[in-house]
């Protein structure tokens, strides 16, 4: 069930982060933290470029335990993307947002994302995940149909394709909410539409 938490609520495997280097401008830092930000294999990257809200939003979980899975899931990041488009730079003054399509990888691809940075200490992290620039629903059914799939064999292959159309029929707003937010109401209504009755 490891790889599924992970997938319903875009945990940090998606966003490992690792350190950056030092760039000509504050858009350039920007710029390097948000590319470099799904190659972490260093758990110690995860405080280091992001803050506490960013790490509670994408683990799902509060305080040390929100740093811990991000750890533990930077040791094992084979979904990464295999690179980040970053657009639409933002800074003003120790705040910044910019667009990041990610590329690549089992999680994300060509999901394009909206996100928020704060400057601490002289350094730039990631502090929240705002929305979707551009959103593929049938890619979020997509993902969570082959989760369910390699987790459950291809005796769930029924269930698996019921959970994808159950995602594919939420409103944009519940989609996102669900992918952003890690809300977990429509994604309990999908999955007990979708369990077996005796």
């Amino acid at each position: 069930m490891k790889k599924l938490c992970l997938l319903l609520f875009l945990s940090a495997c998606v966003f490992g982060l690792v350190a950056c280097g030092s760039g000509d401008s504050e858009e350039d830092k920007i710029i390097e933290v948000i590319e470099t930000s799904a190659t972490s294999e260093d758990p110690a990257d995860c405080e280091a470029l992001a803050t506490q809200a960013f790490l509670e939003q994408t683990e799902a979980r509060k305080g040390a335990a929100a740093v811990k899975h991000c750890e533990e899931n930077n040791e094992d990041d084979e979904d990464a993307p295999d690179s980040v488009e970053v657009s639409n730079v933002v800074v003003d003054g120790s705040t910044a947002t910019a667009d990041a399509e990610f590329i690549g990888g089992d999680d994300i691809t060509g999901q394009t994302f909206s996100l928020a940075l704060v400057e601490e200490g002289g350094e730039w992290k990631l502090d929240e995940i705002t929305g979707f620039v551009e959103f593929d629903q049938e890619a979020l059914a997509k993902l969570f149909e082959d989760a369910v799939l390699e987790e459950g064999g291809a005796e769930l292959r029924p269930i698996a394709l019921c959970i994808g159309d159950g995602v594919r029929k939420l409103s944009r707003a519940e989609a996102e909410e669900l992918a952003v937010g890690g809300s977990e109401k429509p994604l309990g209504e999908v999955f007990e539409s979708c369990s077996p009755t005796e």
